[in-house]
């Protein structure tokens, strides 16, 4: 504990409200931890803090903070009144890389605790939007040892500013009965293949990996993502007519009717005469919801991959985009197969590096430049099954759509009569 704390009223009516406050856990580095270097820092943050309260300022101020062979995963934080609050006079924050799934061993995560409360301020969240691990709270001779200890023992910086961020993961086949591809495996091979883009930044701005294992998509990676991978199948969805016999016994046939017939998106399911659930597999979109409503009877087919959406983020220059399904089926079981995931990645990446504007998300330039035109730089060929109903897709530049369509139809039809 700290000898002299700084008077914090304004801090202390935000511990008033029903909710956990992040000041409550700030003051326990404070009183609490047995090492009086994190109790200094913590107690300069706060009376720091306060002080932005009382004059509705803000003092933190950026610069340049890295580790040696390394131009990105680090967040610098310079205090302009370090002369009155010295010990959060440097603030930085480090971005470490989850592993895939966000899989933890408690050991692995007290030595994590540890090495932060060894060289940083003891502040650590799990995980930050980005997904990484957010250490915060270093000064810039510690960052440099911190990294040492942690990279000694497996871990590595993610990423920050225009580069390739930290790649994001659901939990997956281990633990999820819904998954439809190895989640791990792909997180792990996109994380390998673009490593040096994740630490030198050399690109327009970010580009996010997010993998989701079916369209319940826990990862929000279609609206969160530049390279979206969500796992689905494409034969007829498994039904257990004796399963829904059992939830029409116990729920009742409205149940089934107002919860789950009617609430799917494109009436593609019904109940027979007999109380036969009815899947027209033609029309399902696999949204998932009768999946999550009834899981013990409705599960996904055995024909499973991934669908692949590219250009999904948050406002920016034009508002909020959801991802444009490129890819829509592509299995993932052989090594070819992932080589051709990350080719289609590496030709995303390299056009959109090439052709994008500074400060410039990959769907923003797809929205300016037109989706016909982003498909022939990275080689991939026009497919209506990209768009259901491509006349009504407000968000998609339709140029020259009709051509390369008729373009489909002709090599689709060559391809069966060579085949025959």
């Amino acid at each position: 504990m700290t000898d002299e704390q700084h008077k914090t009223p304004m801090l202390d009516d935000l511990e008033q409200g029903p909710w956990p406050s992040f000041i409550s856990g700030i003051k326990r580095l404070r009183d609490q931890h047995p090492d009086k270097r994190v109790n200094g820092v913590a107690n300069d943050l706060l009376g720091q803090l306060e002080h932005s309260y009382e004059t509705r300022k803000g003092y933190w101020k950026g610069g340049t903070v890295s580790v040696y062979g390394y131009g990105s995963g680090i967040i610098p934080r310079f205090s302009e009144v370090g002369a009155t609050f010295p010990a959060s006079r440097e603030f930085h924050t480090l971005r470490v890389q989850p592993p895939a799934g966000n899989y933890y061993t408690t050991d692995i995560l007290r030595q994590l605790g540890s090495s932060w409360e060894r060289w940083g301020s003891g502040l650590v969240t799990f995980h930050g939007q980005t997904g990484n691990i957010m250490f915060i709270g270093a000064s810039t001779e510690n960052t440099q040892h911190f990294f040492d200890e942690i990279n000694d023992y497996g871990f590595d910086l993610g990423g920050a500013g225009p580069c390739v961020r930290t790649g994001m993961s659901c939990v997956g086949a281990a633990r999820c009965e819904q998954s439809n591809t190895d989640e791990m495996r792909v997180h792990r091979t996109l994380l390998n293949n673009f490593t040096d883009d994740v630490h030198r930044p050399a690109l327009p701005y970010k580009f996010k990996f997010k993998v989701s294992g079916c369209g319940n998509d826990c990862m929000n990676s279609i609206e969160r993502s530049d390279f979206s991978i969500i796992g689905t199948w494409r034969d007829d969805m498994k039904v257990d007519q004796e399963a829904i016999a059992g939830y029409l016994k116990t729920k009742g046939r409205q149940y089934l009717i107002d919860n789950v017939v009617a609430r799917c998106p494109t009436n593609a399911l019904s109940l027979s005469d007999d109380d036969e659930l009815l899947v027209d597999d033609r029309n399902c979109v696999r949204c998932m919801h009768c999946l999550n409503v009834l899981p013990k009877a409705l599960s996904p087919g055995d024909d499973k991959g991934v669908s692949i959406l590219i250009g999904g983020k948050r406002t920016l220059k034009i508002g909020d985009l959801m991802g444009t399904i490129i890819v829509p089926f592509m299995k993932l079981e052989t090594e070819e197969d992932y080589e051709r995931l990350v080719e289609l990645a590496e030709e995303t990446i390299d056009f959109w590096a090439e052709n994008g504007l500074e400060h410039e998300r990959c769907g923003e330039m797809i929205e300016r430049i037109g989706l016909v035109n982003f498909l022939e730089g990275i080689g991939v060929e026009v497919d209506p099954n990209m768009i259901n109903e491509p006349r009504t897709s407000s968000y998609v530049r339709m140029d020259d759509w009709e051509e390369e369509a008729e373009k489909w139809f002709h090599r689709k039809a060559e391809e069966s009569q060579a085949a025959a």
